[in-house]
């Protein structure tokens, strides 16, 4: 069964299905892993601070991709700071013929003349509707929505996927994306019928084979369950979902003990290079790792193109049993 969507007819995706950018993990093979499997991934510049090295990962991903679409993942810090290079890797990207860009972290719109000059189609990541709203009136191509059950950043607000869905069908204007535990074809089914045009997925895909990272890693994340993630950092405004282990416990202790401790008092524990490790070397003991309540649906380590597969099924399934229902009350 098809499903056409804007994303799918911009792109020419066989699922209308984004792999949101994931912090070291989000590199060239596995775009062209999900560009041969029908959906469209992002590099994530930030795991390529050096410009050349960048520059290499986007040529290798365009080599690997083919004809097929890929993006370049650009997420800002909450607030611009001296010495930010964002406007320089916005340029990078143009140069090397990147059309789609998802922005996050905050508003992009003191970039848009540029990226809308070089001909960059935008898709702007936040975590509730009030933010989308923001990001449609400075001429953002298309939001992405993620609720509170997303691993990573789920914002201050926490509100669900399925509020957030209903709310930008009736706010927004522009088409938009759904993510935040996303992990089933039926999920995709029920956010096109809530007007969605696709889904952001990140931990669902976490467990692809092509994903360069340590195969203890992805097992820790099969045998995980929705209830392994652990919500911490609110003290200082930077809420994130993770898995559980000994780091998110020992912060959360701290915030409780402190709630003034501050970005310092926890650099050292939360510090992205703490958690790289895990990617390295399996153990998930230590280390912020993202990670969201599609752990519930992560049932084994497979090609990407398997869980593609499998998410198409499992939404065709879903979009069947739909007309059904509607054909037994007509």
């Amino acid at each position: 069964m098809s499903l056409t969507t804007p994303l799918t007819e911009k792109f020419g995706l066989r699922m209308p299905v984004l792999a949101g950018g994931l912090m070291w993990l989000a590199d060239a093979d596995y775009v062209a892993a999900c560009a041969h499997a029908g959906i469209m991934g992002f590099v994530t510049a930030a795991s390529f601070p050096d410009p050349k090295d960048l520059r290499a990962e986007i040529a290798k991903a365009r080599r690997l991709c083919g004809d097929k679409p890929f993006g370049v993942n650009v997420s800002m810090l909450p607030k611009l700071v001296p010495g930010e290079q964002t406007a320089d890797i916005f340029k990078l990207i143009a140069d090397e013929g990147v059309e789609a860009i998802e922005t996050s972290g905050r508003n992009p719109e003191e970039y848009m003349d540029l990226l809308k000059g070089q001909g960059s189609f935008v898709i702007h990541k936040v975590p509730s509707v009030r933010f989308a709203l923001k990001a449609q009136s400075i001429g953002v191509d298309m939001v992405a929505i993620v609720g509170a059950e997303c691993g990573g950043h789920p914002g201050l607000d926490l509100i669900g996927t399925m509020v957030n869905n209903a709310l930008a069908l009736e706010r927004l204007d522009i088409p938009f994306l759904i993510g935040g535990g996303i992990g089933h074809g039926a999920q995709i089914s029920a956010a096109l019928s809530m007007g969605a045009s696709g889904v952001v997925m990140g931990t669902r895909l976490l467990v692809a084979e092509e994903l360069n990272a340590h195969r203890g890693y992805k097992q820790a994340l099969v045998d995980a369950s929705e209830r392994d993630t652990m919500l911490t950092m609110a003290t200082v405004r930077n809420t994130i979902r993770t898995l559980r282990n000994e780091t998110t416990e020992l912060v959360a202790k701290l915030e409780a003990e402190n709630p003034e401790i501050g970005f310092e008092g926890l650099r050292s524990h939360v510090a992205g290079v703490v958690g790289r490790k895990a990617y390295e070397t399996g153990d998930v003991s230590y280390g912020m790792l993202s990670a969201g309540h599609a752990l519930g649906l992560t049932d084994k380590i497979e090609p990407m193109a398997d869980i593609v597969a499998r998410l198409e099924a499992q939404a065709d399934a879903a979009t069947q049993r739909l007309m059904e229902a509607a054909n037994a009350n007509s």
